[in-house]
């Protein structure tokens, strides 16, 4: 099942299976309208009416019992926390990840990305829980203005699935969660709606399974 798709996952969603996917780990929108430097910006990142049917089907094609993890932003905590909450999702964990420099400033300065742990069902309690503050380490954004680094990815993915599960990411972006379900043995399943980052997300697999192999 290992692929990343091209298109909108308002309409890729709902032709997947009741519950065939194991964890969901995802960085949608942030309804910011943000633009970085060289002038690259996020389909959808505006309007939130997409919010709660995309996290209602990611709740429908999650297994029983298992989590899903997504990035937010702060300050539109209460329009996620709403979708979560339609969706069937209840919060059980929020996690930290500390950066070593700032990506703005304003009335603070801001050094760090978050996450909601949300669970569906009654998911086991892990032997070795991971600490709620993360280290972080800058990606750089080559392949997509909010690109998430794969290292910091792997341990959410170790943490809250099995060897050979899949890892569904409904924005994949440039496949940042995808690259790193490969890495740690588990399948995937990615979906990106814009051109240019599903591109660059199937040439970071490429490249990624290039690479385990001539190891």
């Amino acid at each position: 099942m290992s692929r990343v798709v091209l298109g909108d996952c308002l309409s890729i969603l709902p032709t997947l299976p009741h519950r065939c996917v194991d964890l969901v780990l995802t960085d949608p929108p942030y309804l910011v309208n943000y633009v970085d430097r060289s002038g690259r910006s996020i389909a959808n990142d505006r309007r939130d009416e997409w919010l709660v049917p995309a996290f209602t089907q990611m709740f429908r094609v999650l297994r029983d019992d298992a989590f899903c993890i997504s990035f937010y932003s702060w300050n539109r905590v209460d329009r996620f926390f709403a979708a979560w909450r339609a969706a069937g999702f209840r919060a059980v964990g929020h996690i930290v990840f500390a950066k070593p420099y700032q990506s703005k400033s304003r009335f603070l300065a801001y050094q760090h990305e978050s996450a909601y742990l949300l669970a569906k069902g009654q998911p086991a309690v892990p032997n070795k829980p991971l600490p709620d503050v993360l280290p972080w380490k800058y990606s750089g954004n080559r392949h997509h203005p909010t690109e998430k680094p794969v290292e910091c990815l792997v341990p959410l993915i170790e943490a809250f699935s099995r060897p050979r599960d899949i890892v569904l990411d409904p924005f994949a972006g440039s496949g940042s969660t995808c690259v790193a379900a490969r890495q740690t043995g588990r399948r995937f399943y990615g979906i990106e709606m814009d051109p240019k980052y599903h591109a660059a997300a199937v040439e970071r697999l490429h490249l990624a399974h290039q690479d385990r192999f001539a190891a």
